[in-house]
Formats: C-alpha cells, structure tokens, sequence
C-alpha cells in the first residue's frame, strides 16, 4: 500500500526514494505554483471568451469544444513562460535544477458526464505511464487549475504498484505513436480508434486513494503508479496541468521504480530538458533506454503543433 505524505520535508534524493517505492506527495499552495495556476487559467479564460471554463461544455457544441481545445492546448503546451515556471516550481520544491530535466507541461481537461471523453479530452482509464514507454525513474508532477472536488480528479490504485496487471503495452511503440496517432488527438470527438495499452485483465478499482488539493497544490507521484481518470460527475470540467521529470543520476545509475509488467518499445527518455539550459540528455544516454537502437527515420520527439 501507498503512503500520502503532505507538506513532507524530505530531501529531494530522500522524496525520490519513497516515489519509487510507490508513495505519493501532496504539497499545499507555493508562490510559484499558484503563479503557473494563474498563468494557465488566464490563457483558458481567454479562449473560452466570456463562458466560464468550467461549465462552458453546457453551451457549446462538442465539436466546436473540441477544436477550441486543439488550439488551446498546443499555444499552451510551447508557451515559454511555462517552462521558466516549471524551473520555478522544480527548485521551489527542492529539486536540484542542474540535474533535473523536465518535458513540456500538458494541459488535461475532464468535461462532465460524459460530454467529451476521448481524443484531445482523453478520459484516461486505469494505467502506468510506463506502459507508454516513459522510464521507472519518471516523476509525474500534477495539479488542478481550477479547484477540484473528489468527483474530477484522478484515482490511484496502489495495490497494483507491484503488481502485474495483463495489459497491451507490448503493442505499443513511442516513435510510431509519435509518427501515427498523437496529432490526430483531436479528430476523435465521438469515440478513440487509436490503440492504446489498456489491461487486459479485470482491475479493481476499489479501494482506490484520490488526492485533492487545492489549485496552486501539487501532487507527485511515480510513472509506475496505476492511475485513471476518477468519471466526473461533478457537473465542472476539471482542468489540470501535469509535466514529468527525471534525474540525471538515477538515469545514469538505471535507478527507478521496479517493472511490474511493461512491455512497450522506444523510450520517451529524449523529451526531457535540463531544468536551467534546456538541453536534452546525451544521445548516447538516451539510447541506453531503448530495447533495439529506433530506425534512422524514427520520429525519437514529437514537435506537434507550435
């Protein structure tokens, strides 16, 4: 079982340590990460004029929902004040910004009862991050733009951090997903054709642990946790920021946490920057994460839209 440990004060070596172990980390409001909370809904405000974000689903055709957040989404995602934020709340938060790296910050939406739950507002069901090629050393770093309330937000299902759950991650490879599915997002309104791993095997989803902090709180956990998307009957759509890290010495050293069951290809180990420059891993690092060396016209990152 997972332990939740709020406003901790361990080192970050120390906070690494347990995440990798299967704990979570919940940490109340910080100046830098209400900062960012405020960014994102001033640009979410913006392009939803003068509807209230959060109950615009109620007014707008899901097609024309669906295109507003195609564009939304990318303007935010290559933003660059988001990545001078994402430095603040990393040191803000202990780590250190010389050996962190970070992959750009993604905008989530979780509309109400159902209105849009695939493509560009993926209602995630149960799942690892690791069955996505992402590596046992990834941190997932989220919280809410908006407040939340336990109807829409995210579930954990710690019984399974250790344990094998049949899933179809070896069908899945990074470079092919970048070359073939991720900017068709949007296109997918009334159901989501693009394959995705998925158990294979009944989960269950009760007792379950979610986590609710305020906007401006931040939620970490490691990519081995099994998580979904809570079915939000809240009547809000839930708007969340989520960004990943990795630590150069545990990537160096192949420190993480333990594979329980992925079985995917590529690695995303190339998406990530050095919290104060920019730069990506070196090459040759990054190819030490993938199972056969990618083909020459592989597509390693994905630019998407800018």
């Amino acid at each position: 079982m997972s332990t939740v440990l709020v406003e901790s004060t361990l080192s970050d070596d120390e906070r690494r340590a347990r995440l990798y172990a299967g704990d979570l980390f919940v940490y109340g409001p910080k100046p830098a990460t209400l900062a960012f909370a405020e960014f994102t809904r001033d640009l979410v405000r913006e392009a939803f004029g003068d509807l209230d974000p959060e109950t615009a689903q109620y007014h707008m055709e899901v097609e024309d929902y669906a295109a507003l957040l195609a564009d939304l989404k990318p303007r935010f995602i290559h933003h660059p004040r988001c990545k001078e934020l994402i430095r603040e709340v990393l040191v803000e938060h202990g780590a250190d910004p010389e050996k962190t790296y970070f992959d750009v910050p993604r905008l989530r939406t979780s509309t109400s009862d159902d209105y849009l739950t695939s493509g560009i507002a993926y209602a995630f069901h149960p799942h690892r991050d690791t069955w996505y090629s992402a590596p046992f050393c990834q941190l997932n770093w989220w919280f809410p733009v908006f407040d939340i309330v336990p109807e829409n937000g995210l579930a954990f299902h710690p019984k399974y951090f250790g344990q094998p759950v049949k899933n179809g991650s070896s069908t899945y490879n990074y470079y092919e997903w970048n070359a073939t599915n991720r900017a068709s997002a949007a296109k997918h309104i009334k159901s989501d054709t693009r394959v995705q791993p998925k158990p294979e095997e009944e989960v269950e989803l009760f007792p379950q642990t979610r986590v609710i902090a305020p906007s401006g709180g931040m939620l970490i956990f490691s990519a081995q946790q099994l998580h979904s998307s809570v079915p939000n009957t809240s009547g809000r759509t839930r708007f969340s920021v989520d960004f990943r890290t990795v630590h150069h010495g545990d990537v160096l050293g192949h420190i993480g946490a333990p594979n329980a069951d992925s079985a995917c290809t590529g690695t995303t180990m190339r998406d990530y920057l050095r919290a104060t420059d920019l730069t990506r891993l070196p090459e040759d690092l990054c190819l030490e994460y993938d199972e056969v060396p990618p083909m020459a016209d592989a597509i390693l990152v994905y630019e998407g839209t800018r």
